[in-house]
């Protein structure tokens, strides 16, 4: 057949120059003494972005900000620049996966592989002073910052190579899953629970989040019975990803990094499949596709249609991913942080507020 088409000249000068500005700084930072672990290369990292509404609780910032505007907002900021923000819906999340950082440095000091915390804001950079400060109060290791001044992060992402972005913004989140990042708007628990320390845990649900809509689609439109059937007859053609089947993915790749060590008794990541799938209807197919993809997930837990409320409050993730508004309420009212995802057909039915 004919041969694929070569780089252009340009990108791989492009690529080369990047490649001897890293050897460069690598070459500098090396010669500085510091027990701090220096942030991952991008290319090599599990770039996680995380707004500051997200990582801490700016509510009262927020109201200020609506009701007084730019101005009166950056001033309150910089008057309480010593004042700690208390901590929003992804503080833990990002807890965990330091967590989970220290633990790959301790087995592979010299693998940059691991996860990479990037603050991606809109926020003006005279209020990084505060979040500096609260950063550094509770020892969170974020040492990229992207402070954008009122313009959208979204270009910044794609940058940034992020794997994953979450926001409490959801216009920005609808536009980052549009420009085919994975993405979720975080929503605080109503309750104040406990999570775990020594292991992140992760909880999805599975249509339009890791597989694609395709089968929500005929749920929708031709109701359940036909989806029944519709799953049994392709039970062996793997379901289309969907926008969240990556990250997963880069916690599987982490977590054979643990086993490879003899420490899959001792991991620190537990991800968990949350559905409302019913087992001996349409369980198969999600099941046959994860295998198809080479993917484990550790627990899978087909609801039949049952609230996944109760069901979270037993695993306490430290993030639970869903594509529809209804379960995301209702897991917050039990105490889960919940982050959902606006993508394929729920969103014509009930629009993310």
């Amino acid at each position: 057949g004919p041969e694929a088409p070569k780089p252009s000249e340009e990108a791989e000068v492009g690529l080369q120059e990047a490649e001897q500005d890293w050897a460069a700084a690598k070459a500098f930072y090396d010669n500085l003494v510091t027990k701090k672990p220096r942030p991952p290369k991008p290319q090599n990292a599990i770039t996680v972005a995380v707004s500051s509404r997200a990582l801490f609780d700016l509510v009262e910032e927020r109201r200020i900000y609506q009701e007084h505007g730019v101005e009166k907002y950056v001033e309150y900021q910089q008057k309480n620049e010593n004042v700690t923000l208390k901590p929003g819906p992804a503080f833990y999340f990002v807890k965990a996966l330091e967590h989970v950082n220290a633990r790959l440095l301790e087995l592979y000091p010299d693998d940059e592989e691991r996860f990479d915390i990037v603050l991606m804001t809109n926020n003006h950079a005279q209020v990084g002073v505060r979040l500096i400060n609260s950063i550094n109060h509770y020892g969170l290791t974020i040492e990229r910052f992207c402070m954008t001044g009122g313009q959208s992060p979204i270009g910044y992402l794609t940058a940034y190579l992020t794997n994953l972005y979450l926001s409490a913004d959801s216009e920005k989140v609808q536009e980052a899953i549009e420009a085919g990042i994975a993405s979720a708007t975080m929503f605080t628990a109503n309750k104040d629970v406990s999570y775990s320390d020594t292991q992140l845990r992760v909880a999805f649900d599975g249509d339009a989040v890791i597989f694609s809509d395709e089968s929500e689609q005929i749920v929708k439109e031709q109701g359940l019975d036909r989806f029944f059937e519709h799953e049994q007859l392709n039970e062996n053609k793997p379901l289309a990803q969907g926008p969240l089947k990556g990250f997963l993915e880069d916690l599987g790749k982490i977590q054979k990094k643990f086993y490879a060590k003899n420490e899959r008794l001792n991991c620190p990541i537990r991800t968990y499949l949350v559905t409302a799938r019913s087992a001996a209807s349409s369980g198969a197919r999600v099941l046959k596709t994860l295998r198809s993809w080479g993917l484990e997930i550790d627990e899978a837990l087909f609801l039949a249609g049952a609230p996944k409320g109760p069901i979270l409050v037993k695993i306490r993730p430290h993030i639970f991913f869903d594509d529809q508004m209804f379960h995301i309420e209702g897991a917050q009212k039990l105490g889960t942080i919940a982050a959902h995802v606006p993508y394929g057909v729920a969103q014509k039915y009930h629009k993310s507020s």
